[in-house]
């Protein structure tokens, strides 16, 4: 959500003035559009469109099969080792053209990794890609590789994301090219002060129906997709494909913004998950589809995703919460989170899918209040999901991690905490104490042996390493001070192992 707005100064956020706005219009329907006239085929002639029931474990043995605590499934990898994912997002929305993607250089990937980060999502943009009908830009291939390939150089996992905002630049924004740009003539008025209530403006409203429902629009969305998974489905950085941004679509007259929400994904946007996948799958079988639902979900609404039939699907909201979007401080009493959390969980629980969530971050991380947001916020993720990737890997303001200096803006740095990016197991308890430093990580080694990764940041004290469980070792009892390190923890096949790891003290070797 917040990418189109860092070309915004800060005080001209949405936040609530974008609720009130969203909600009197799905409410009144005063500004929703006339049906389209392709509407009321909206799903049609998709033999897999629509929710359907999850029946049973839908992960196939050694793929994404070890389960959290609350049955959601775990990212596991080729070893079947589970998997956690913690970085940024990485990006590029003020070059175009020629221009596209140079502000992104091999600086953010070897800081990612200077940092402890083993995940990046790159936003890459259709309107750069096919800037012409039928007209693709190899040199923005080229530089797509050229950043994957810093990626790999510091050992960090890409996601691919198909990147929009307010549907692309035919409304002033970045994503889909004005050539598939369709409104019927209805009318779009900017709203400078507010930019998220331009998706409620009818023309921007219309744009995603048709690029839902007409079929040559499909078409050259299913060839990009196809494109992508072709060139770059075997570099060894990718990990997968999110398949759009933050998707919306048109209300209809009379329809509250929960309903209009669940509909959309339920016959619009899963009949599109299922298209597109079947187009990468004709160029990449392995690589992992990361599909989101509406923003509306940040609103504790659950969504209406029906299945997505690939085994390789990752669930991947986002985690925005209205109030701190428009610059407000965290408000701890306010059970946000535990909304949020209710919400999101319904789905993958359901469908048993992992998790991980693409994009959060306060836009003022300074306030009093914000030490705490990130504490809770990790918590959070670590009760359900397999990583994230916060918003934003930049050197500046607002939502970047970094001041010009490289060093972590106010409160950033509690991104930064000791995990483990590879565990030969099933984890039993993964948690971090955000007051002692403390990580506890406990887990019951596979059959076969394998070794487990635990990854520690940068620090001023240096960590201690405590391993116990039947033959467990660790690669080494202790990190001294400064940068970021690995080490390796293996155990006796089936063991229950427990780590922890502290804080050290300052000079400790």
């Amino acid at each position: 959500m917040p990418a189109a707005r860092r070309q915004r100064p800060a005080h001209l956020a949405g936040g609530p003035v974008a609720v009130v706005v969203l909600i009197v219009t799905a409410l009144l329907g005063a500004a929703v559009a006339p049906a389209s006239p392709t509407g009321a085929a909206a799903g049609s002639g998709e033999a897999r469109g629509g929710p359907t029931a999850a029946t049973g474990n839908r992960v196939p043995p050694g793929r994404d099969a070890a389960l959290a605590v609350d049955g959601i499934p775990r990212l596991t990898d080729d070893r079947g080792r589970t998997l956690t994912l913690r970085g940024w997002n990485v990006e590029d929305k003020t070059h175009h053209g020629a221009e596209a993607l140079s502000a992104i250089t091999e600086r953010h990937f070897a800081d990612l990794r200077a940092h402890g980060f083993n995940f990046a999502r790159l936003l890459v943009f259709w309107d750069d890609l096919e800037p012409r009908r039928g007209q693709y830009s190899e040199s923005y291939l080229r530089k797509i590789r050229r950043i994957l390939d810093w990626a790999y150089k510091h050992r960090v996992h890409v996601v691919i994301d198909a990147h929009q905002d307010v549907f692309g630049p035919a409304f002033g924004h970045r994503g889909i090219p004005a050539w598939a740009t369709r409104t019927d003539g209805l009318p779009f008025t900017p709203h400078p002060d507010d930019w998220f209530a331009e998706y409620f403006e009818p023309a921007v409203q219309r744009a995603f129906t048709h690029l839902y429902e007409d079929a040559d629009l499909r078409r050259a969305q299913a060839r990009v997709w196809r494109l992508l998974a072709d060139r770059f489905g075997r570099h060894p950085a990718v990990l997968g494909y999110d398949l759009i941004n933050e998707p919306m679509g048109e209300l209809r007259a009379g329809e509250d913004l929960a309903s209009a929400a669940r509909r959309i994904e339920a016959t619009q946007l899963t009949p599109m998950y299922n298209r597109l996948a079947d187009a990468i799958r004709t160029q990449d079988r392995s690589n992992r589809l990361f599909v989101e639902p509406t923003p509306i979900v940040g609103e504790g609404v659950p969504t209406g995703l029906g299945r997505v039939d690939d085994e390789r699907v990752v669930y991947a909201p986002h985690f925005y919460n209205t109030a701190m979007e428009a610059g407000a401080d965290y408000d701890p009493a306010d059970g946000w989170i535990t909304t949020y959390e209710n919400a999101v969980t319904a789905y993958p629980r359901e469908q048993r899918l992992p998790v991980v969530v693409g994009e959060w971050g306060p836009l003022n991380s300074g306030l009093p209040n914000m030490r705490r947001f990130h504490d809770d916020a990790l918590a959070s993720f670590t009760r359900y999901s397999s990583g994230w990737a916060a918003y934003v890997w930049c050197y500046g303001g607002g939502y970047c991690a970094l001041d010009r200096d490289g060093r972590f803006r106010t409160n950033k740095e509690r991104t930064a905490t000791p995990y483990a990016p590879a565990v030969a197991g099933t984890v039993r308890a993964d948690t971090h104490d955000a007051a002692s430093g403390t990580y506890r990580l406990a887990y019951r080694s596979t059959r076969r042996p394998g070794t487990t990764v635990l990854s520690l940041p940068p620090s001023t004290t240096g960590w201690r390493i405590e391993v116990s469980g039947r033959e467990a070792r660790a690669g080494a009892p202790s990190v001294p001070p400064g940068r970021a390190r690995e080490v390796w923890v293996r155990a006796a096949a089936g063991a229950e192992v427990e780590v922890r790891v502290r804080p050290g003290t300052a000079g400790h070797d």
